[in-house]
């Protein structure tokens, strides 16, 4: 009878403990698309040209620091929205998210942009979650040509 009832409860707690890692893992599956859906509005300014756009997925006080051509920018997003729109649309710019990575509230994304503008860029961004919605914090970029 006691070997039953360890039984039972081994069964019972392996299947409670199932169910949470299930749910843990749906949580955490959610996050990584909403993440994903936080780099939208980025992404989409790559085509369109819309600095606007592009600093909706910045906080404030966020910070990009990358070069082109060898010329170092480090600039804050208001400005970064300014040289987006100055570059204009860039109809047939392909992207890929190639990684996020999530603790918590903080998360990490690499992005690769290929014919943005004729360059290759790839993209780390540093996000942060506050009130539920995930936004950029900052950027660090690679254009992959003369640096």
């Amino acid at each position: 009878m006691k070997t039953l009832s360890i039984l039972l409860f081994s069964l019972i707690a392996f299947n409670v403990f199932a169910q949470k890692g299930t749910v843990q893992e749906k949580q955490s599956f959610d996050e990584y698309k909403e993440v994903a859906k936080a780099l939208q509005p980025y992404i989409e300014s790559a085509k369109t040209g819309d600095g606007k756009l592009s600093r909706s997925a910045f906080y404030a006080h966020a910070h990009v620091v990358g070069s082109v051509n060898g010329e170092v920018y480090n600039v804050t997003a208001d400005q970064f929205e300014d040289i987006v729109s100055e570059g204009g649309p860039s109809k047939n710019v392909e992207h890929h998210i190639a990684w996020i990575d999530i603790s918590g509230p903080a998360a990490a994304a690499k992005v690769e942009f290929y014919d943005w503008g004729g360059f290759r860029f790839t993209d780390f961004f540093v996000l942060y979650k506050e009130n539920g919605k995930w936004k950029i914090s900052g950027k660090v970029y690679n254009s992959h040509a003369n640096n």
